[in-house]
């Protein structure tokens, strides 16, 4: 009965005075940075999510280079050449023969079954550096590819040549050579 006694005027004056204030902002009170920095984070994750990481390895290894050596010594001086159809090997100035006997032409190691023969590439790197007793001192080998040999192919090449198959040392300063 109470609300009887009031105008429509006075009720919509009391309900107005009751109701909850919005703050009005002031300067000097603080800003909620909280939906900023989920927006940052939120980017952030992206960004790191489609980020492409690549990673990449070095081999040491050093330029082939001509050297000017005393007449009387003897070198082995390998190359080895990777092209499409295996290992050719070049030593002491001459061509090596299929299957690693002796000098001659064609390619010293073919592929077995389309794939490189890492094995008889060591096998036959070991035989001709202890075909004579002056090339065991030798550490140098210079390897060449066509330029349409794939990059693991040439690594895994200089990995066949740092290491005898008993796993002592062979050649251990592997050189670039360039293809002519």
């Amino acid at each position: 009965m109470a609300n009887e006694s009031l105008s429509a005027a006075q009720r919509t004056k009391i309900r107005r005075l009751a109701a909850p204030k919005e703050e009005a902002v002031e300067e000097g009170k603080e800003i909620n940075v909280v939906p900023f920095l989920d927006i940052i984070t939120n980017v952030l994750m992206f960004v790191l999510a489609t980020v492409a990481v690549t990673f990449t390895a070095t081999i040491d290894v050093a330029p082939g280079h001509k050297g000017i050596r005393e007449a009387d010594t003897k070198n082995l001086d390998l190359s080895v050449i990777v092209v499409d159809g295996g290992f050719s090997l070049k030593a002491k100035g001459g061509n090596v023969a299929t299957g690693c006997e002796g000098a001659g032409t064609g390619l010293a190691i073919p592929k077995r079954n389309g794939v490189y023969d890492y094995t008889s590439l060591k096998d036959c790197a070991a035989k001709l550096k202890a075909s004579d007793p002056s090339f065991k001192s030798e550490e140098a080998v210079t390897v060449s590819a066509n330029p349409q040999i794939p990059y693991d192919v040439v690594i895994a090449t200089f990995d066949a040549l740092r290491t005898s198959p008993g796993g002592d040392e062979l050649f251990p300063n592997v050189a670039f050579g360039v293809a002519r």
